[in-house]
């Protein structure tokens, strides 16, 4: 085998701008194996061939392809003359020390000016590897499909399909910023929006020095793994304890979590502005906590001006817990920190916020020089996969 051969699904149905989508994720699948031995990465007729070099190791390659949205699923082939002796030869050599007891054909003609046609070949070929292996042909349940790919001027074959991460290729769907607390919900917020195309930017906030390094140690971690999957992440650390302290002294205590939250929804914002993002990202679900029931979460989006995307907003614990197991977020989310929210926390915070006593609460507040301390002094890191180079730049500043 010398190449693999990958699939999209839903880039398919694009029609016009199908060829863009295409391009770009072509771009991303030369960079996602960028580091490793890929002789050449090419758009062929609805689907992608990556060729291989002498001394790749196609499962290390294999699960970059796993990990670019926008592939739908890809195989391990070969590439063969457009002949069926040839084929049918090749196919024959491939399969002489496999043991088997069932199989069948799938064929796909991508180019009808082929005399045959897909049942044709399949029939042809078929009947060719049945006589030459004395296998039993089975088309409902067979134990092998040998999968057969016919273009203008070449053919491929494949034994096996690798389901990938699906979804659209990153960045075509523009730019968001996402609010990583460092728990187990924000992460998969992230992640679901990467998998519709969009490109992330995350935004911690710490009260360092307050509390410990904990939390952002732990989002650098999160950042790290989430960027596989975009291939380059930049991330706003912002201290937010001088904030909270000085809501403490001016806001009573049951409205300082909508306070802190409205607050970080302005940052944010600012952050996204900085970065031509169109949203935000956040990981609630509704009746998480305190903040998130349905009156204060109306309260608290009020102050933006960018849509606010919820991508976990109707899932239980349980449901996101399995999500985040599954994308091997969970271990790293569950390591003990000390998160700002809990900083200054007040034992009856609101459930039920009220806009216009909040507006009023928040006019004791210096809000524009809260929101311009942050951003100068928010630092900025920056995060490449696969890594080239240092994977981090730090310390520079957002604005």
């Amino acid at each position: 085998m010398s190449s693999f051969i990958i699939h999209y699904q839903e880039i398919a149905l694009k029609g016009k701008n199908r060829s863009w989508f295409v391009t770009r994720l072509v771009e991303n699948l030369r960079r996602a194996v960028s580091d490793l031995d890929v002789s050449e990465v090419r758009a062929l007729m609805g689907r992608i061939e990556l060729v291989l070099g002498p001394t790749a190791q196609p499962d290390q390659i294999g699960e970059r392809i796993r990990q670019t949205f926008g592939v739908a699923n890809y195989a391990y082939a070969d590439r063969v003359p457009l002949e069926m002796d040839v084929i049918t030869s090749a196919i024959l050599s491939s399969l002489k020390n496999r043991q088997c007891h069932s199989f069948r054909v799938s064929a796909r003609r991508a180019d009808k000016r082929f005399p045959l046609t897909s049942p044709e070949i399949e029939r042809q070929l078929g009947s060719r590897i049945q006589e030459s292996m004395g296998w039993k042909v089975n088309l409902d349940d067979p134990e092998l499909v040998i999968y057969v790919q016919l273009l203008s001027n070449e053919a491929f074959y494949f034994f096996d399909k690798t389901r990938a991460s699906g979804g659209l290729p990153t960045g075509t769907a523009g730019r968001v910023v996402a609010l990583l607390s460092g728990g187990i919900d924000s992460p998969v917020a992230a992640f679901k929006m990467m998998k519709r195309g969009c490109a992330v930017t995350f935004i911690h906030f710490h009260s360092y020095p307050i509390l410990s390094r904990a939390s952002q140690e732990k989002v650098h971690q999160l950042v790290d793994l989430l960027t596989h999957y975009q291939q380059h992440s930049r991330l706003y650390l912002v201290p937010f304890s001088n904030i909270q302290q000085n809501v403490v002294l001016s806001i009573p205590g049951p409205m300082r979590v909508i306070i802190y939250r409205r607050l970080m929804f302005r940052i944010a914002e600012r952050v996204a502005h900085i970065r031509h993002a169109r949203a935000l990202v956040t990981g609630e679900a509704i009746g998480q906590v305190a903040s998130q029931t349905l009156e204060n979460i109306a309260v608290i989006e009020n102050v933006a001006n960018l849509p606010i995307f919820r991508p976990l907003i109707g899932m239980d614990k349980d449901e996101i817990i399995a999500e985040a197991q599954k994308l091997g977020t969970y271990p790293i989310s569950i390591i003990p920190d000390q998160d700002c929210c809990t900083l200054f926390m007040p034992s009856n915070p609101l459930t039920r916020g009220r806009l216009p006593a909040i507006i009023a609460a928040e006019q004791a507040l210096p809000i524009s020089d809260f929101v311009e301390s942050a951003i100068r002094e928010a630092t900025v890191e920056e995060f490449e996969f696969p890594m080239i180079g240092s994977t981090r730049v730090t310390n520079k500043r957002a604005s």
